[in-house]
């Protein structure tokens, strides 16, 4: 496998391919991912993790962005700046935990005493209409009519953008739900004059409660019934997924069937589901596409795939378990602070 498929294996969205292929020829090339400290981290992260050790392994020096400034914007641990500071220490043991290495972590406090930062921010806004600032407003998981009473929340994207170009990156890693930020990004590169990364996307996991609640389309932190952490129990893991959304044959938004895709085939490269003899025996997959086809069939039973992604799901969330076992402190904390 090139580096070239190495960054992409089981990514959304790559904009573009060939701009990658560009970069991939330089000797040196910076990437990074930002994420607001903001509460406990879940099961979605492994998806992240993974693509941060596929740009290490292809020879990116990447920086994760611990965007506390933004969380603090975007009143995270009600504005509790030493709460959010502790979140990101947790949030460094979550990568840690997960098997992240060689990369470099970045507060935003460390350099937003910088003018040049500030320059780029009105930079970004003088080239940005207020209604791409909107549009790129779902960043923050807040409607824009928020911001009507907290101006400070339209400078959230033009803050992302110029930690970009701050950062003189060449690829912006995230979720597909960064992607109206970093397409903002890459058009204002355009008007600047200032190097355009490339934007890489990954999927995000669907809620639990997927197709039973619209307000809970993704796994999400601040709804714990609709996520699991990485460092929730054995017990905890089984209960939730036995409770999770999945019809029998039903494959759009089956967050089950998601958590196969982009969690456990990646990590095993194949899957058994164990069944009683007298059912047909165990089911052996190669690759998703067999257990999806078969599954919406109807030749799976919900609960047999539950069961084993339970299994599965233990396994690789095990060490995690461990690392935090060993090391709570920071943990602790943020349970803290959450009054959990």
């Amino acid at each position: 496998m090139n580096d070239i498929d190495i960054v992409t294996r089981n990514a959304e969205e790559v904009v573009t391919v060939e701009e990658l292929q560009e970069v991939m020829r330089k000797d040196e090339k910076k990437a990074y991912i930002g994420f607001e400290p903001s509460g406990l981290v879940h099961v979605g992260w492994n998806i992240c993790s993974n693509k941060i050790k596929d740009l290490v392994q292809a020879g990116f020096e990447v920086t994760v962005l611990l965007a506390d400034w933004h969380a603090w914007v975007n009143d995270k641990f009600n504005g509790n700046m030493e709460a959010i500071r502790d979140c990101g220490e947790y949030m460094k043991d979550c990568f840690s935990a997960l098997g992240v290495k060689n990369v470099k972590y970045l507060y935003a406090s460390d350099y937003v005493n910088d003018a040049r930062y500030w320059e780029l921010v009105l930079k970004v806004a003088k080239n940005a209409s207020m209604a791409r600032i909107r549009r790129a407003m779902d960043i923050m998981g807040r409607e824009a009519e928020e911001a009507e009473k907290d101006f400070s929340k339209f400078l959230y994207p033009a803050m992302q953008v110029a930690d970009i170009f701050y950062l003189d990156l060449d690829l912006a890693y995230g979720g597909m739900d960064q992607r109206h930020a970093h397409m903002l990004c890459r058009d204002i590169a355009k008007k600047m004059n200032v190097k355009k990364p490339v934007a890489l996307h990954t999927p995000i996991l669907s809620s639990l409660e997927s197709g039973e609640r619209m307000d809970v389309a993704k796994m999400s932190k601040s709804k714990p019934k609709s996520c699991i952490f990485i460092h929730d129990s054995e017990k905890d893991v089984k209960n939730k997924i036995r409770s999770a959304y999945c019809p029998e044959g039903v494959v759009e938004e089956n967050p089950i069937l998601e958590i196969c895709k982009y969690v456990i085939f990646p990590e095993y490269g194949k899957m058994v589901i164990e069944r009683d003899e007298k059912y047909g025996g165990n089911l052996e997959f190669d690759n998703y596409m067999q257990l999806e086809k078969m599954f919406s069939r109807k030749e799976i039973h919900p609960l047999d795939l539950k069961n084993a992604v339970a299994k599965y799901l233990n396994e690789v969330l095990e060490p995690v378990r461990q690392y935090f076992e060993s090391k709570p402190e920071n943990l602790e904390k943020v349970k803290k602070h959450l009054g959990l």
